[in-house]
C-alpha cells in the first residue's frame, strides 16, 4: 500500500474543516493510517519548507504554518501521492477545479487549506518529520 503525507493547515483547522477534509480522503478510498493535531515549532516548519528557503516568501510560509494548530496525516492507498494531489487540487485556489479541496474551500494561495506531498520521496521525508 502506498503512503502519502497530508496536512490541514492552520486556516483549515481554524475554519473547522478538518473533519470534512478527512472525510473527503476516506470517501475517495484512502485509509487514515496516522494522524495528530499539533502546533508546529519554527524549526520543524523550516525543515518542512527547506526546499523553498531561497524564495522571498519563505519566512511568510513559516510564519503562516506556525500561526495555529495543524492536523497532520499519513494516508494509505493506491498511488497515494498522485491520487491525494488530484483530490487536493492546484496550489493556487483560483486554478483549482470545483470538487477538489482547494477548489471548494480555499480562496488565497497563501492560505490554501491543505498541504500534500508532491512525490513519494517527499512523502517519506515528511512522514518521518512529523511521525518519528
Amino acid at each position: 500500500m502506498d503512503r502519502t503525507f497530508v496536512m490541514v493547515k492552520p486556516d483549515g483547522v481554524a475554519r473547522g474543516l478538518t473533519a470534512h477534509i478527512v472525510s473527503r480522503f476516506e470517501e475517495k478510498g484512502f485509509k487514515l493510517a496516522a494522524a495528530k493535531l499539533m502546533q508546529l515549532d519554527r524549526m520543524v516548519a523550516e525543515e518542512h519548507y527547506d526546499h523553498l528557503r531561497s524564495k522571498v516568501f519563505f519566512d511568510e510560509l513559516v510564519d503562516f504554518i506556525t500561526s495555529g494548530p495543524v492536523f497532520a496525516m499519513v494516508l494509505e492507498g493506491k498511488d497515494a501521492v498522485k491520487n491525494a494531489r488530484s483530490l487536493i487540487g492546484a496550489t493556487n485556489p483560483s486554478d483549482a477545479l470545483p470538487g477538489t479541496i482547494r477548489g471548494d474551500y480555499a480562496i488565497d494561495v497563501a492560505s490554501n487549506i491543505v498541504h500534500g506531498s508532491d512525490s513519494e520521496d517527499n512523502a517519506e521525508r515528511e512522514i518521518s518529520l512529523y511521525f518519528h
